[in-house]
């Protein structure tokens, strides 16, 4: 009696969990209605031309949109920028293109986009955040951009993703979507509720982040070019100790640490923006030839 109690435990379970799945992912589309381009309204690519031939490309980050980089991208235009953010494959679409994104096909669209920035500017600046940051240091380790801000950076997973992704055997089968906790991310209430941020993952694109971060930290050494990276002590993503480490294996000799006096992990939008927008437009034009 035991096993045939045990078997309908666990496909109770499955059941379960799986309804709850798919509840998430139709909470999330009812709230988060789809364009006819398949992409979520607010989410789509941010393209300003400046007035000369330089330019920033910006990198969102894990599960996010461009929208969380549009006063950032605003006030590097303002300086006379071209900025490009990509929506990056994957995001701001569906759950279900959320998981089927791989990291190769991130960091290949990113590389795109750079190359396409190259051929049309004189220089190119590259600007990442949280995930977005790890792109970022890969591209810049590879193309030597004319300078590289790394914003709350995703270069190591903290313990409980960690400990979520060694234990995606124990969970992932029983249903593909879970909450995330992303809105711990952002503290001010106003830009929480504005956020096109899934909010929701799985054990396999949890895979595919640990993937990107690794990727990410080993190619810190080979950054050369001058690295700007601002951080916070309230982050709930990244330890500062995380961060520190991260600062010190990077391989430029023109390299600093700013500690962002306010906000938690997605700092281009949460308490205190004004000042990372400001210190990292300032570190692009300071380390610009044109």
């Amino acid at each position: 009696m035991i096993f045939p109690a045990l078997a309908l435990a666990v496909a109770a379970t499955v059941l379960w969990r799986r309804r709850l799945s798919n509840s998430l992912e139709r909470e999330w589309l009812a709230r988060h209605p789809l364009g006819p381009d398949g992409i979520v309204a607010g989410a789509e690519p941010i393209a300003l031309t400046g007035t000369g031939r330089r330019a920033v490309l910006v990198l969102h980050g894990f599960g996010d949109t461009p929208q969380s980089l549009r006063h950032l991208a605003g006030h590097l235009h303002a300086a006379g920028y071209t900025v490009h953010a990509p929506l990056l494959p994957g995001h701001g679409r569906t759950p279900r293109e959320f998981d089927a994104v791989t990291a190769d096909e991130l960091i290949g669209a990113a590389r795109s986009a750079l190359a396409s920035l190259r051929e049309r500017n004189a220089e190119v600046a590259l600007v990442g955040v949280s995930m977005g940051g790890a792109i970022a240091a890969i591209l810049a380790a590879e193309q030597s951009p004319s300078s590289l801000v790394l914003i709350a950076p995703y270069l190591e997973m903290g313990p409980t993703a960690e400990w979520s992704t060694r234990m995606d055997w124990a969970w992932g089968w029983m249903g593909p979507f879970v909450r995330s906790g992303g809105d711990l991310s952002i503290s001010d209430p106003e830009e929480r509720g504005r956020s096109l941020s899934y909010g929701i993952v799985t054990s396999r694109v949890l895979r595919m982040l640990q993937t990107v971060a690794h990727r990410g930290s080993a190619a810190l050494p080979r950054v050369t070019v001058p690295t700007l990276m601002i951080q916070s002590r309230e982050d709930n993503r990244i330890a500062a100790q995380a961060a520190e480490r991260a600062f010190g294996r990077i391989g430029a000799a023109d390299k600093r640490l700013v500690w962002a006096e306010n906000g938690r992990h997605v700092l281009t939008v949460d308490v205190g923006y004004e000042q990372v927008q400001q210190v990292a437009t300032d570190w692009v034009l300071s380390h610009s030839a044109h």
